[in-house]
């Protein structure tokens, strides 16, 4: 930042989207628009995609690496998976190209320059859920802190012993009957017991039920 003036660079697809953004970032006053090849003097890159692709992936990854600039990203239809992706790149605000203005795109640059980003809410919800289910999904994963046995494999085995079946185990956890018995083949199998009844004494004696 020269003078209270943000410098940007720009990377579209194509010339004539380029063009476009530089116009519209030029209407806001505080921002100057570099020309090519001198992005090593930005405050901020603003890149425009249709989508992420392995293209925009590695041309994210690229800057990252060589000019270490924050980035404001064009796009639609990022899933929350994308967003976690991009983010890995110094992507520090995302604009839906049908929302693009002067005015948008004045403030994005701006707030990311400082520090700080800018995402659609939709998004931001979204990638908080997908958060919130890879969490539990670790959750559910990772061994318990004794017995070798996850939250889930626990679960099933005290509903075993309180006596239900494969089909009432499954209706109580909202799973398949094909999913209680490969979590059941996988507990016996790793932990080379016999049968539903020594597993479950196993997660007795392991003090897990």
């Amino acid at each position: 930042m020269t003078g209270g003036r943000l410098y940007v660079a720009v990377r579209a697809a194509d010339p004539l989207s380029r063009a476009g953004l530089a116009a519209l970032l030029r209407a806001g006053s505080p921002l100057a628009v570099l020309g090519e090849g001198e992005e090593k003097r930005a405050d901020v890159l603003v890149v425009a995609a249709g989508a992420l692709n392995a293209e925009l992936a590695g041309l994210l990854s690229r800057t990252a690496r060589e000019v270490g600039l924050p980035v404001v990203l064009i796009a639609d239809d990022l899933s929350p998976d994308d967003l976690l992706t991009v983010v890995r790149y110094r992507v520090m605000s995302v604009v839906p190209r049908r929302f693009v203005s002067a005015e948008v795109l004045t403030r994005c640059v701006t707030a990311v320059a400082a520090g700080g980003g800018v995402m659609p809410p939709d998004l931001v919800g979204g990638l908080l859920q997908h958060v919130d289910r890879l969490q539990r999904d670790l959750r559910e994963t990772a061994p318990a802190v004794t017995g070798g046995l996850t939250e889930r494999e626990v679960e099933i085995l005290r509903l075993i012993a309180d006596g239900l079946d494969t089909n009432e185990i499954a209706e109580a956890l909202s799973y398949s009957t094909r999913t209680v018995k490969n979590i059941m083949y996988g507990i016996t199998h790793r932990l080379n017991l016999r049968n539903r009844p020594h597993a479950v004494a196993y997660a007795v004696r392991a003090g897990l039920i």
